[in-house]
């Protein structure tokens, strides 16, 4: 029985369309909120920001014309699992194996797909495999982690120099997988297989990597047979590289750091981070490379100077690695900390 699931899973890997590292590092990356990004009946209105706006997969196909004209040849949309209700952002998954109602249908995300292809963009889906939406012990509300013995005991992250607690304990009291538990570990591998293969999606981006044992990101990364991308949120260089020892590429979260100190102040640290990274990473060509994100403050909220803003945007596209670039800094938002720095486009 184990020799057939073994077979079956490798005639199931030959089927998926698997952009290689060595393509995504051809690609620019347009990072979408999909709630924040468009409706699909073109209204532009307002809306409260710490719940859903109405932005769907519909709304990202009416505009991909204004990715591609930018020059963007790949996007980097929000987790696509349902979630616990108001959750907009899609990282507090309740339910693997059915899509957010709130941004379409599976028919839709399929077209989607197929829209992003047939302009040649890739499409990149975040994951998260660290913890689940914000269900206190009730277990039962999530699907199909739903009993006590798929979670960590129940502790909280206060000492981020502490790995055992980061790995082990809940991050915003968020219930924590225990990816010990074999079941929950093969359960995530399968389930990242067959999302990859049902809906034929080019890359991975991995949430929260610093959280889960490295060990587990080794066998993920072989199920999932696309390129993946961690988020390794600290700046310090050591500690981030060697999670590329255990996926294809992280995000550049040191540099980041360097980026803002430099443009908005002094280069020094700039230079000293260029010799400095080079013989940390194992391969630095890979790392994605970005000015902003959706977990931090604005550039211009910080740095309130758009021609600063615009030389740290070109020295990130042509710095070494996958430039990515966070929606909306193209019409210069300024937001403050999550959820400002979450505007509607």
């Amino acid at each position: 029985m184990k020799i057939l699931k073994v077979i079956t899973v490798l005639v199931l890997l030959a089927y998926i369309n698997c952009r290689t590292k060595e393509e995504w590092k051809t690609r620019s990356i347009y990072q979408i909120l999909t709630d924040r990004f468009a409706r699909s009946n073109g209204d532009t209105s307002k809306c409260y920001l710490g719940s859903y706006c109405g932005g769907n997969f519909r709304g990202i196909i009416n505009r991909l014309d204004y990715i591609k004209d930018m020059g963007f040849n790949a996007i980097w949309i929000s987790p696509i699992v349902e979630n616990y209700e108001g959750s907009y952002h899609g990282y507090h998954f309740t339910n693997l194996y059915k899509l957010n109602s709130h941004f379409g249908t599976e028919d839709d995300f399929k077209a989607l797909v197929s829209a992003c292809h047939a302009k040649d963009i890739w499409v990149m889906v975040d994951v998260v495999a660290n913890h689940v939406g914000p269900v206190g012990t009730d277990y039962s509300k999530i699907n199909p982690f739903n009993l006590p013995e798929h979670y960590h005991d129940m502790c909280d992250i206060y000492d981020w120099n502490n790995q055992w607690q980061v790995e082990n304990c809940r991050l915003s009291n968020l219930p924590d997988l225990k990816q010990e538990n074999w079941w929950v570990t093969q359960t995530l591998n399968e389930w990242i297989h067959e999302l990859i293969l049902k809906y034929n999606i080019d890359g991975i981006r991995l949430d929260t990597v610093v959280e889960v044992p490295k060990w587990f990101w080794d066998g993920f990364r072989e199920a999932a047979g696309v390129f993946q991308i961690g988020e390794a949120f600290n700046g310090n260089v050591d500690y981030v590289a060697d999670y590329q020892n255990h996926l294809d590429s992280v995000f550049n979260y040191p540099l980041y750091f360097k980026i803002e100190a430099s443009f908005c102040g002094s280069f020094k640290e700039l230079e000293n981070y260029w010799y400095y990274m080079r013989g940390k990473y194992p391969a630095p060509e890979y790392l994605g490379v970005f000015v902003e994100n959706h977990d931090n403050q604005r550039f211009l909220n910080r740095c309130n100077n758009r021609g600063k803003f615009t030389n740290a945007v070109v020295f990130s596209l042509l710095w070494e690695g996958i430039p990515v670039f966070y929606y909306g800094g193209e019409q210069y938002f300024n937001g403050d900390t999550d959820p400002y720095n979450r505007e509607t486009l």
